[in-house]
Formats: structure tokens, C-alpha cells, sequence
């Protein structure tokens, strides 16, 4: 067994030891339990490391009865060889939505972008951009503003294009050719 004369105990070392232990426990806390456990991501690295999808309420998001209703809306455009129209919902901060448009088989040029509320299309941002005859899944409006779809028909014939989405979104506009378009869509329940 070994005496206490035999064994070299350093204190520095243990504080050393304690505090960069410490020290990890708090950037672990930040980086990874507060995002995966509790939904709190001061610093961004949960949402970048996919942790923020394990925390407990992340299957199921609860809307407040002060928001607007839920509404569906679909909509057909008929897009001539280099014609192109946009079409964006207004959505508040972290509003949900589902989506999924198509082609007649023709591919089209895409631009998947927002634009926040008030600073207008210099401050846009794009989400997705490509060329596809089809595009599905869900969006969640980083802030409040204009949020949707920029499509160019870049082929020689032309396409017919559907979109059906349903969401937390207040209405819709259709910028093209002839100009701007306001449409309501409306809640699916009242």
C-alpha cells in the first residue's frame, strides 16, 4: 500500500484539472444539453449540429389560439417557354408550413427565398435554389414577412404548375407579368 510520502500531490495540478473540467462541463452545457434537452440554443450550435430536433417538445408544436387559423390554398400557373411568375405567403416569425408543387413534366428554374418585413427584396434570403419538375416538405418562416417561390419556365415548351401547401399563413400574392395579385386563402376551420 502506498504512503502518503510515496504519492505526488500536487495541488496546482488539481486546481488546474478541476477548472478545465469545469470548463468543458460549461461548454458542453451550452453546445449541447441546453439544445437537445431544453430547447434554449444561445449559440447556435444546436440547430447546426441537428440537436435542436431531439429536444422533448420537437414532435409536437402547439400554436396559441391568438393565431390566425390555419389555412390550405392551392394554385395552378401556366408558365410559356421563358415566362415566370412568383408567389409568396405572408407569414409570421416561426410559422409553419407544408408544401408540395409539380410540373406537367417540364422542368423549371426555382428560387425558394423570403423577404423580411418592412426592409424589401435587397435584404431577401434563398432557401433552396435548382431546377426541378417537383418540390415537397415543410418551412418554418425564420421572421415575419413574404415567404415563397420564384419559378422560370427555362424549357422550350410550355408547363403547367401546381402548388398545394397548408400553413399559418395570412395571405398570398402573385407577382407576374400582369402585375401584382393579392389572394385569401381560407382557414381550413373558423
Amino acid at each position: 500500500m502506498a504512503t502518503e510520502s510515496q504519492i505526488n500531490v500536487d495541488p496546482r495540478k488539481i486546481f488546474t484539472a478541476s477548472l478545465t473540467a469545469l470548463a468543458l462541463a460549461v461548454v458542453l452545457l451550452f453546445t449541447v444539453i441546453l439544445p437537445a434537452e431544453f430547447e434554449f440554443d444561445p449559440l447556435g450550435t444546436g440547430r447546426l449540429l441537428g440537436l435542436d430536433a431531439l429536444a422533448g417538445a420537437g414532435n409536437l408544436a402547439l400554436e396559441d389560439d391568438q393565431l390566425e387559423p390555419h389555412r390550405q390554398d392551392f394554385v395552378e400557373f401556366h408558365l410559356e417557354p421563358f415566362q415566370s411568375v412568383e408567389y409568396k405567403y405572408q407569414m409570421d416569425l416561426d410559422a409553419p408550413m407544408v408544401f408540395s408543387w409539380s410540373t406537367d413534366g417540364g422542368e423549371v428554374y426555382y428560387d425558394m427565398h423570403a423577404e423580411p418585413a418592412g426592409l424589401g427584396a435587397e435584404y431577401a434570403e434563398s432557401f433552396g435554389i435548382g431546377n426541378a419538375s417537383a418540390k415537397m416538405g415543410t418551412y418554418h418562416a425564420p421572421f415575419a414577412g413574404i415567404h415563397g417561390w420564384f419559378w422560370e419556365n427555362r424549357g422550350r415548351q410550355a408547363v403547367e404548375l401546381r402548388l398545394y401547401s397548408a400553413g399559418f399563413y395570412v395571405g398570398s400574392t402573385i407577382f407576374g407579368d400582369g402585375g401584382e395579385f393579392q389572394r385569401n386563402p381560407e382557414p381550413v376551420f373558423e
